[in-house]
């Protein structure tokens, strides 16, 4: 994670500890709200919001300690992380457009607005934040579907079993009611107007296309600037000028023939030749003084 900037680096630490904080708050009092309130009291910890909510912020608190370390993280952390991500992402956007108008004005109180839209928004900007550092294919955007599948398959051996998710309901939402008018397959007037089944492969769909629009607007955020300064690999090879009195260090091109050094940018930071190696597809760098 070293290739990030001190800005982003610092941002990230502010938007984690939100995630971190947001959820633990978010879940206790969600935890501790009456057993008739929507997700409330022991039974909170069966939703996937509130399961989600405490995947994330453990996300959150793995990667503020492996960014402090300054040591180099495996890909596979990064997709954990982008699936944790755009679970959360399921979290929000489910609750926003879904459940939110069948609950009325207690909707958005404070646990809801909390674990629903602070968690999920402070995550994704988190994502954007740390995505320069993630190289993750596009194709692994399919891995998003892990979460909800497993809910899924947790919530119909709930329904099947008769768990109790509320009060005389044995399943977490009105989409995931088995016993619906619209059953699995079929279709109705009244909610949740199809069945289980197509509610989710919808939202499988949604999250696969979440994942992958993800995926690109990081290429995009991420995508280096254009070379202010031509470099030609056969007649120059990429330096490091160092002053021994000032420290003041310098990137730049240096001819092979005549020693000409021609100056690209001043280098402040760590980042900053990690810019300079990202802009010119550079892996070792000569350092002169």
């Amino acid at each position: 994670m070293d290739t990030i900037s001190l800005k982003r680096k610092i941002t990230s630490y502010l938007l984690k500890i939100i995630v971190v904080v947001s959820a633990t708050v978010g879940t206790v009092l969600s935890a501790y709200a009456s057993r008739k309130a929507f997700m409330g009291g022991d039974r909170v910890f069966m939703y996937f919001t509130i399961q989600s909510n405490i995947a994330i912020a453990i996300i959150c608190i793995a990667g503020f300690i492996l960014m402090a370390r300054k040591k180099p993280v495996s890909g596979a952390w990064h997709v954990v992380k982008f699936v944790g991500t755009v679970a959360i992402t399921l979290t929000g956007v489910v609750f926003g457009f879904v459940l939110a108008p069948t609950l009325g004005p207690y909707a958005w109180n404070i646990q809801n607005t909390l674990t629903h839209l602070v968690v999920p928004l402070a995550a994704i900007l988190d994502f954007f934040m740390i995505s320069a550092t993630t190289g993750i294919k596009r194709r692994n955007a399919l891995y998003a579907t892990i979460p909800p599948l497993l809910y899924a398959i947790y919530a119909g051996i709930g329904y099947v079993k008769g768990w109790q998710f509320a009060d005389g309901i044995s399943y977490p939402y009105f989409f995931l009611n088995w016993g619906s008018p619209a059953g699995a397959f079929g279709f109705s007037k009244e909610m949740p107007f199809m069945g289980t089944a197509w509610w989710i492969l919808a939202l499988l769909l949604f999250l696969i296309g979440i994942g992958y629009l993800y995926l690109v607007l990081a290429d995009l955020y991420n995508r280096p600037a254009k070379a202010p300064v031509p470099f030609d690999p056969e007649s120059q090879y990429p330096v490091i000028k160092s002053s021994i009195c000032t420290g003041e260090r310098v990137a730049g091109f240096k001819n092979k023939t005549d020693g000409h050094f021609t100056e690209v940018m001043l280098l402040r930071t760590r980042a900053d030749e990690e810019k300079f190696k990202k802009l010119y597809n550079l892996e070792n760098i000569k350092t002169e003084y």
